[in-house]
């Protein structure tokens, strides 16, 4: 947080000021003496239940004081916003080894069900693609705003074959440039484009054309941001064959390499071993993406704290004082 106008953090000396005036007031209030000829009455008066009672008015005055002085220097803070014409292609790896099973009821499955729920978190004005790829890429749906596309072709996705990484994401980063592009969008220099990758895979590369850095320096180059999870633990295994000729592979995730794609690019990178945490993450992107932080003013929430806090002060003060004998 910073502040406006910040010579006005000189106010804040009223707080200990008027802390210092009550401390006497009340050390000369005690000076004076009562008469009690009913030693029952003054037991009841002496000893209060709560004794901090007495003190909490002038604790809600201090801080209304110091949200008040320090809504005087203007406070402001970076805040996301959202942004005008945000895109956001959902890239999801469909290989063979997405069929296994340590993340249930399998590593796809988990994948459509999170991907599901993460449309009805993005805002409805923003536009979202899909792109599926394991050897080779497909676009299931250019960016929309029509969800039930969306959710039809999550739907019906599968998995088979191989990993071609680097080609699945430069062809995220083509659909995305041509959606933006189509839309009269255009990048300002140094900045990114109002919108965001997330990609979704369990493997290292095994398949294609470009590696997946190339391809991550397409992104960084064109101003895309990837978001990528990396889903699996170590004990994924598919299996192949049937009765006496079943054979199981290994299928462990790469975290390694999703982690590079996301740091080139300025993303987030995530690590998924569970269903649960998959959907924790979805659940977190899309409270966070498509938005841009920028410097806002907040000085009206400090006057309104600062009201709500001297007119609970006021009644504090009334409704909290000692009964007069």
């Amino acid at each position: 947080m910073s502040f406006a106008s910040p010579i006005f953090l000189l106010a804040l000396l009223v707080v200990p000021a008027t802390l210092a005036f009550g401390l006497v007031a009340d050390r000369r209030r005690s000076r004076y003496g009562y008469a009690f000829t009913n030693l029952d009455l003054l037991a009841a008066v002496a000893r209060p239940r709560f004794p901090w009672r007495r003190w909490l008015p002038l604790a809600l005055l201090l801080l209304s004081l110091t949200t008040a002085a320090t809504a005087l220097a203007r406070p402001r803070a970076r805040l996301p916003v959202p942004e005008q014409n945000a895109t956001v292609v959902l890239l999801v790896d469909v290989s063979g080894s997405m069929r296994a099973t340590d993340v249930k009821p399998t590593r796809v499955g988990a994948a459509i069900a999170a991907m599901t729920r993460f449309l009805t978190e993005l805002p409805s004005s923003f536009k979202i693609g899909l792109i599926a790829f394991s050897d080779s890429s497909q676009v299931i749906s250019a960016p929309t705003h029509q969800r039930q596309l969306l959710t039809a072709g999550l739907s019906n996705l599968g998995a088979e074959a191989g990993t071609a990484l680097g080609d699945g994401l430069e062809t995220a980063i083509s659909v995305t440039e041509h959606s933006l592009k189509r839309d009269g969008v255009r990048r300002s220099p140094g900045q990114y484009l109002p919108a965001e990758i997330v990609l979704l895979s369990d493997g290292a590369q095994n398949e294609g054309t470009h590696s997946p850095l190339q391809a991550a320096d397409l992104a960084r180059r064109d101003g895309i941001r990837v978001d990528g999870v990396a889903l699996g633990t170590a004990r994924g295994r598919i299996v192949f064959g049937e009765g006496r000729y079943v054979d199981s592979v290994p299928v462990p995730p790469d975290p390694a390499i999703i982690r590079a794609i996301s740091r080139r690019t300025g993303g987030e990178s995530f690590t998924a071993h569970n269903a649960t945490r998959l959907a924790t993450i979805y659940r977190s992107l899309g409270s966070s993406i498509g938005h841009q932080t920028k410097l806002r003013d907040i000085t009206s929430w400090f006057a309104f704290g600062a009201a709500l806090l001297l007119v609970a002060a006021v009644w504090s003060a009334r409704a909290l004082a000692p009964p007069v004998p």
